[in-house]
């Protein structure tokens, strides 16, 4: 999902694209690390990103001769999307249906595949030109435009953060529906689906190509594999991406926040607590390591842009009268600007090298621990202009409905566009709701017809209306 950390505002005084980091450096931090990576994905991503990113300074700059405003009023005029207005109005119990049905198919983590093929089916009935699924199990849709060569992508996540078995029934209580992955992002998939059956019944014709996106993978460890999938190894060539994940429409998300994830184990010989005692202990020599890294984090983040480093799980050991054979723990660092998030990095690895040589110091008796570190998850992070005409078309059409645009960095699909340079943006599913992650989950349909709309809007502004 969207994950709203509160960062405030984006910064809109950046006036190109923006990504703060030494490129050999970097380069070579990722040909350290390319031995615990899952694929070689993101060595290739950051190569595509270096040698796009000077072009994509001279692109999509704003042209201040476009009134973004008065575009978004005149598109609003069209009789087209006037009738595809009132065409979501008339879909709204459609919609529903649609939001429970796809809600009370389990899509646990990596275990898309049903939910998928029903939305497959979806989109072919709501009349897109062409539909299919891709290796990794992304579902998109191809709806032609009139002028060939570009594309504008509309996406949503079919993934939920829910374990196999966790009971997705919705309960309807009063004008509330309730089920872990209710909203997030559930209710983006039925948004996807709204928008195209509103544009083929009120045929709307645009002039650049638009696919619709069910992805894979955007929760936890599915570390975006979709949408890296699509960008790197994908036949779609997208110049424009939109994602829909997170609230209420005004809130959108422009900057990519960039997380680097890892499992790190130590490995001990094990043995009884009594008997083997002396041993070398994983656990004391991770929380040893902890305590080094948490105490040189924290000098780094106590000043400069925000950076954060969380121990998100602990585990290892076989009974409390054990020495433990090993121990281990999943870490989660993130931050905006690239050369903050690789500094952040630095600072752990070295950490756990020294807290691993520290421990191995003391011990005398018995073999030495040894150290697994595995990278698994890597978002890249970056920044983008606020005038680049997709987030002036999405300002100016939450002006339209009346809302209180705001943008702010996030972590979210479009993290892997931004970082390569393609104008993207996040935003909201509409209507209110709450307990996201959690059992209790809820969604209320209150205006939620304006996020439909709303996406609609800026969607068919991006491609253009065909003449």
């Amino acid at each position: 999902m969207a994950e709203w950390d509160g960062l405030g505002p984006l910064l809109t005084i950046q006036k190109t694209v923006s990504f703060n980091f030494e490129i050999n450096d970097y380069f070579q931090v990722l040909i350290s690390n390319s031995n615990r990576m899952k694929t070689f994905f993101t060595i290739s991503m950051f190569l595509m990103l270096v040698f796009c990113v000077n072009a994509q300074k001279q692109k999509d700059k704003v042209d201040f001769k476009v009134n973004y405003d008065k575009e978004i009023e005149t598109l609003t005029k069209n009789k087209a999307i006037q009738q595809a207005f009132r065409v979501i109005d008339e879909l709204e119990p459609q919609t529903t249906q649609d939001l429970i049905l796809l809600t009370e198919i389990p899509a646990p983590p990596f275990m898309e595949t049903a939910r998928g093929l029903q939305f497959k089916k979806m989109l072919e009935e709501a009349g897109a030109d062409k539909v299919w699924i891709d290796e990794v199990g992304n579902v998109i849709a191809l709806r032609k435009g009139k002028v060939p060569g570009r594309v504008v992508a509309l996406d949503a996540h079919l993934d939920t953060v829910f374990p196999e078995g966790t009971d997705v029934k919705v309960k309807i209580i009063g004008d509330t529906l309730k089920a872990p992955g209710i909203g997030d992002d559930t209710r983006g998939l039925a948004v996807v689906i709204a928008v195209l059956r509103a544009m083929e019944s009120a045929n709307v014709e645009t002039s650049a190509d638009v696919v619709l996106i069910g992805s894979v993978g955007e929760e936890g460890l599915g570390d975006l594999r979709g949408v890296k999938h699509i960008f790197e190894k994908g036949d779609l060539k997208i110049d424009s991406w939109i994602s829909i994940d997170g609230g209420e429409i005004g809130r959108m998300v422009t900057g990519g926040l960039g997380s680097i994830r890892y499992k790190v184990t130590f490995h001990g010989p094990g043995g009884h607590s009594w008997g083997a005692f002396g041993l070398a202990n994983p656990h004391h020599a991770m929380g040893k390591a902890i305590d080094i890294f948490s105490e040189e984090a924290s000098k780094f983040t106590a000043t400069g842009s925000k950076v954060s480093f969380n121990v998100g799980r602990i585990g290892g050991g076989t009974s409390v009268n054990s020495i433990p054979f090993e121990s281990w723990m999943e870490v989660d660092m993130r931050a905006i600007e690239p050369e903050r998030l690789k500094k952040i990095d630095e600072i752990f690895n070295a950490s756990m090298k020294r807290g691993l040589e520290e421990y191995n110091s003391g011990v005398s008796k018995g073999e030495k621990l040894t150290l697994e570190i595995e990278m698994i998850g890597l978002r890249p992070s970056g920044v983008q202009t606020s005038e680049l005409p997709v987030i002036q078309r999405s300002m100016a059409a939450a002006k339209y409905f009346k809302a209180d645009a705001s943008i702010s960095p996030s972590s979210t699909n479009s993290n892997i566009p931004i970082s390569l340079g393609i104008p993207s943006i996040t935003i909201g599913r509409g209507g209110i709701g709450g307990g996201a992650h959690s059992l209790d989950e809820w969604w209320i349909n209150q205006n939620g017809a304006e996020a439909i709309k709303f996406a609609l809007l800026l969607t068919v502004a991006e491609a253009g209306i065909a003449k």
